[in-house]
């Protein structure tokens, strides 16, 4: 369970200060995968980065019970002047896993080669995510936070990372913001829209979607 109490955050947008959630008191129930929905700039990727403690709240508090993961289609966190495996072994240390285990699954997974133990600087863009999907599969959540992105790399790896991400979702939510309907329809029962500053929670998804594309209709 993930619950806000009186929650703001605010954003500066083009030298506005704008609260993206307003004094919100909001649960997210535990045992729905749920899709994010909202306009763009709406601070649906912000609220996620709220959720998995990597930003702050200007007011109010969030309470998490459960272990929560950081956006999937996030790749900021690695330190670049480490290598791959020296940036999972330092993952492995922070969520108190087993760091051998986690080393070579990631090695398995991502398909490195001998970029694996090379500084993650020298990476492209294409390698740094496979590393991130790679450890995010490693560490079992709760709750995977997904933003747009769900699999990367060619046909055979998205193939790949799309299974093995199911197969978590067996034992684990999700959170994941899509523009994409289908992408949501493939992952979660349930939807949330971010208008306005509030949240609205829907038990079946395609009524969140339908209120979304209301809101779409509007300026």
């Amino acid at each position: 369970m993930i619950r806000l109490e009186r929650a703001t955050k605010f954003v500066r947008m083009k030298g506005i200060s704008k609260p993206i959630i307003n004094d919100v008191s909001f649960v997210i129930p535990r045992g729905r995968s749920v899709g994010l929905l909202g306009r763009n700039g709406a601070g649906k990727s912000t609220l996620l980065q709220i959720i998995a403690g990597t930003l702050e709240l200007d007011k109010g508090r969030i309470v998490r019970q459960g272990k929560i993961s950081w956006p999937l289609g996030f790749q900021g966190s690695f330190q670049g002047n480490l290598s791959g495996e020296q940036n999972v072994r330092f993952v492995a240390r922070i969520y108190g896993v087993d760091t051998e285990e986690l080393v070579a699954y990631v090695a398995d997974f991502a398909e490195l080669g001998a970029f694996y133990k090379a500084p993650v600087r020298t990476y492209s863009s294409g390698m740094r995510a496979r590393l991130a999907f790679g450890v995010s599969m490693g560490v079992r959540f709760d709750y995977y936070l997904v933003d747009e992105i769900t699999a990367v790399g060619d046909t055979n790896f998205k193939r790949k990372s799309q299974q093995v991400f199911k197969e978590r979702l067996a034992d684990s939510d999700v959170i994941m913001v899509s523009h994409s309907a289908t992408t949501l329809r493939d992952y979660c029962e349930s939807g949330i829209v971010l208008e306005d500053g509030k949240l609205t929670y829907y038990d079946n998804l395609e009524d969140a979607i339908a209120v979304h594309e209301r809101n779409m209709t509007r300026q």
